[in-house]
């Protein structure tokens, strides 16, 4: 096996010679390849002279706020998971010299699974009943993260345990204001009301920030095996996980969501979002009345992301494009914005 002399985001003969010395098992010469990659963090499968499989995570090329992509931490909370009802990659290192590969880099076990990303994926690798295996199981994980022992597993001082939704709100608004394309007043209004209703928050809980069926991998049986993808899990109120899954699931019988990246769970099998709701209120015990608040919280965010995405774009982030290309983009801040309103109307 050959490397390859020169793969952006990998010093071969630094990580080679750093690997082959850090972690146990890892054989060289390594194969690296990139398995995810883009403006998040970077991801290789890295395959040893003898067939054993790694996966190294690190920061983009040409990132700018270390405090974004910040390896150390991500390394810290899948260790601290390691042995909890929660599904992570085994820890198999951590690098923080940037001198070995230009930034910090964790090292995972390989975990075989499927990340099902759209409809075509999800109908190939799952029956219908793996389908609905899958929906019960995201949520379950889910249900597990928001049961964890801070204490024990020594999270407890991973981020601040209060005001978690007003803390997003000044977060998410100010971004909105420092990239916004042109004026939204839905944007304006929906914070508001959001500000004025920010519901009372119980105990702290790991909030993972990004939980949704894509960053998790799942087994041929529907079954998760690994959450993915830990880069903004923070402290805070378990219920801002369940509302942000709501907005990224659409399921056959619902509305289609504001996210255009929702087609995956559409596929007959899967369940609807009031089932995903009943089930994490089962497991959980944790009272929904306020439900409606967090799903138009994350709606609201996920305009305000949106929003950050066409402005680079916009910008040239993809080159010179025609803007009609981009309108869709515009489309779907205005729906995520208009979706959130609608749902504090009715609530």
């Amino acid at each position: 096996m050959t490397a390859p002399a020169e793969i952006p985001g990998i010093d071969v003969d630094r990580v080679t010679e750093w690997l082959a010395q850090h972690v146990d098992g890892a054989i060289a010469p390594f194969d690296f390849h990139v398995i995810a990659g883009g403006h998040s963090n970077l991801t290789f499968r890295v395959t040893g002279a003898d067939g054993r499989r790694f996966v190294l995570r690190r920061p983009p090329l040409g990132h700018v706020l270390a405090s974004a992509h910040d390896m150390g931490r991500e390394h810290r909370i899948i260790s601290g998971l390691q042995g909890t009802a929660v599904p992570v990659p085994p820890v198999a290192g951590h690098c923080d010299d940037p001198a070995v590969n230009g930034a910090p880099f964790y090292v995972m076990g390989f975990v075989d699974g499927h990340v099902v990303r759209d409809r075509a994926t999800a109908e190939h690798v799952l029956t219908p009943a793996a389908r609905a295996t899958a929906s019960r199981s995201l949520v379950d994980t889910m249900a597990a993260i928001h049961a964890v022992d801070l204490e024990a597993t020594g999270l407890a001082d991973l981020g601040r345990h209060e005001g978690y939704l007003a803390r997003q709100l000044k977060r998410w608004y100010g971004q909105w204001n420092q990239q916004k394309t042109r004026e939204l007043p839905v944007v304006d209004r929906v914070h508001d009301e959001l500000l004025r209703r920010i519901p009372d928050q119980g105990p702290a809980t790991i909030v993972h920030g990004d939980y949704r069926l894509d960053n998790t991998m799942v087994d041929d049986d529907g079954t998760v095996v690994a959450v993915l993808d830990w880069e903004i899990c923070t402290l805070g109120d378990p219920l801002a996980d369940l509302g942000l899954l709501l907005v990224y699931w659409t399921g056959p019988g619902d509305e289609q969501s504001a996210w255009a990246g929702g087609g995956a769970t559409t596929a007959d099998g899967f369940w609807d979002r009031h089932q995903l709701a009943e089930r994490y209120a089962e497991v959980t015990g944790r009272d929904l009345a306020q439900l409606d608040v967090y799903v138009a919280f994350a709606s609201w965010k996920l305009a305000c992301i949106l929003e950050g995405v066409y402005a680079r774009y916009l910008g040239g982030a993809l080159g010179q494009r025609d803007p009609a290309e981009l309108a869709p983009f515009e489309r779907q801040v205005v729906a995520a914005a208009e979706r959130a309103e609608a749902l504090l109307e009715s609530s």
